[in-house]
């Protein structure tokens, strides 16, 4: 009776094998989605690096790398039923993503979420050693050089600003104004503040490291600065590029973004999504619209998992262009589409926390570490 009862359950294990998902990298957009269908299919989730840093939260880190403790977090201690696999992805076929470490991974679906190019350590130790060494720099330096007025180099220059208020900072932006991706008012309300801060804000100039010489940088316009260190803040690659020598080549747009219809299916793939930064979507480039990606697409994955007509899966929409764009630690600037704010409204919402706490309960975690 046991060895037909055996048989039984391995013929039913057999005959209703999970489907394979594989998630290519492990951002805000493609944690959350391998969290979420994790008990529907068999998932892999290849990334160069073992853990997710929550990408907002970075600058913050550099100023109190302490606060990295609850906004680095290792893929595993969310991802109880995911094979995580710490490797970068090399090529895709109709079956099958082949890893830079020689594995072959068979797929049913696949999920593209690569985002922007960027070398980050590969373990979590090695990270939040990155964080200290970081901040020691910032700690030991009289002035520090930012270079680029977007979003990360407004937030580093806000975030130096509060916690060292006796550094000079110099902030270089090629743009004629800063936070060139949302409205004006905004850019003025980001620029007044700094230099409210006693932020030097240089525009119209750019900075070529190659003339770098005993802690003096040389903008475009000829103009000599001196530093004691400084940040690369400016815009990162695409993280496509080796998508060109495969299956996907001829969905990526002149920008090298993948090209993805209402469901986010990159299009002419019926079983190959994209979602977050990688997609062609016209949309502002937030991590929260990367998760709102992954949210819907985990839904349209299970619906087509269990067998379900296509036509029933949901249709993105993308939102109205929101952005937040933190000012220190309780102050922000907020641009929605018809009111421009900044001050402690927004930093309110998110300067305190910076959505950690939010974050980590997403993933089933707590949000705080006690």
């Amino acid at each position: 009776m046991c060895l037909l009862g055996s048989m039984a359950a391995g013929s039913e294990k057999y005959g209703n094998e999970k489907k394979k998902v594989v998630v290519i990298g492990g951002g805000a957009g493609g944690s959350l989605l391998a969290y979420h269908i994790q008990f529907s299919a068999d998932v892999v989730l290849i990334d160069q690096k073992e853990y997710f840093d929550i990408p907002w939260t970075n600058l913050r880190s550099v100023v109190e790398p302490s606060f990295a403790a609850r906004s680095v977090i290792n893929h595993s201690d969310y991802l109880s039923n995911v094979q995580i696999v710490v490797s970068t992805a090399v090529s895709i076929t109709n079956t099958e993503v082949l890893t830079a470490g020689g594995q072959m991974f068979l797929y049913d679906y696949l999920v593209v979420a690569t985002g922007h190019m960027e070398s980050v350590p590969e373990t979590k130790s090695e990270r939040l050693s990155q964080y200290q060494a970081e901040f020691e720099k910032v700690k030991s330096a009289k002035s520090v050089l930012i270079i680029g007025g977007g979003p990360t180099g407004v937030e580093l220059a806000g975030e130096i600003a509060v916690d060292f208020p006796d550094k000079k900072v110099i902030l270089v932006h090629r743009g004629p104004r800063l936070l060139e991706f949302i409205g004006s008012k905004a850019s003025k309300k980001a620029l007044d503040w700094l230099t409210s801060k006693k932020v030097e804000v240089i525009l119209e100039q750019s900075i070529d490291l190659k003339t770098l010489s005993d802690g003096t940088y040389e903008t475009s316009g000829g103009e000599a600065i001196h530093a004691d260190c400084h940040f690369m803040c400016a815009g990162k690659p695409m993280g496509s590029s080796w998508l060109s020598e495969t299956i996907l080549k001829d969905s990526l747009d002149v920008r090298g973004r993948l090209t993805v219809d209402e469901n986010l299916r990159v299009q002419g793939f019926k079983n190959v999504f994209a979602i977050g930064d990688i997609t062609d979507i016209p949309e502002i480039k937030q991590g929260y619209l990367a998760q709102r990606h992954a949210l819907l697409t985990a839904k349209n994955l299970k619906l087509l998992i269990m067998g379900r007509n296509e036509n029933k899966m949901a249709a993105y929409r993308p939102g109205y262009p929101i952005a937040l764009v933190s000012l220190g630690r309780k102050e922000g600037v907020a641009h929605f589409p018809f009111l421009t704010i900044s001050g402690r409204i927004p930093g309110w919402i998110k300067s305190r926390d910076l959505f950690v706490g939010k974050t980590r309960k997403q993933l089933g975690l707590k949000p705080t570490l006690t």
